[in-house]
């Protein structure tokens, strides 16, 4: 089942040679796979996402998201390496960025989420999801033997 099997983003780019520099040496990830076609990309948690050469798309959406333990911190680093991060005001999904980073709590989680584009005008997500604390709920204990 798919269910049980790890995913594996595939982004098209132009230039492969420049985007391959990008995704080793700015971003880090060690390079799996290499074939005429293409290269295949790991990172240390064993995330996999493959490049391929083919002629310029367009998508105006996030391709492809890092999760991360604190966003602000892979901002800064990333930012000294040179890339740009993107603002956006987007009110009907209530998202809003300062200094490129855009933050909302739902029931559940807390989130803050980066996006900025490869070389090649992907859009790249950068995000960290904390759980969102619950006060415990206090419940009386039944009394032993009160009647009802």
């Amino acid at each position: 089942m798919l269910s049980n099997s790890k995913i594996a983003p595939t982004l098209p780019v132009v230039d492969l040679k420049r985007a391959r520099k990008f995704y080793h040496e700015t971003l880090g990830l060690k390079i799996n796979m290499e074939d005429p076609y293409g290269a295949m990309f790991e990172s240390e948690d064993g995330s996999m996402l493959y490049i391929y050469q083919r002629g310029p798309t367009k998508a105006d959406h996030t391709v492809v998201s890092f999760g991360v333990k604190d966003v602000e911190s892979e901002v800064k680093e990333l930012r000294g390496k040179g890339i740009k991060f993107e603002e956006y005001d987007i009110p009907e999904m209530s998202l809003k960025t300062v200094n490129g980073i855009a933050s909302w709590t739902g029931e559940e989680w807390q989130t803050k989420s980066a996006w900025f584009k490869d070389t090649e005008g992907n859009i790249i997500g950068v995000t960290q999801m904390d759980r969102v604390s619950h006060p415990a709920r206090h419940v009386e204990p039944e009394r032993a033997g009160a009647s009802r």
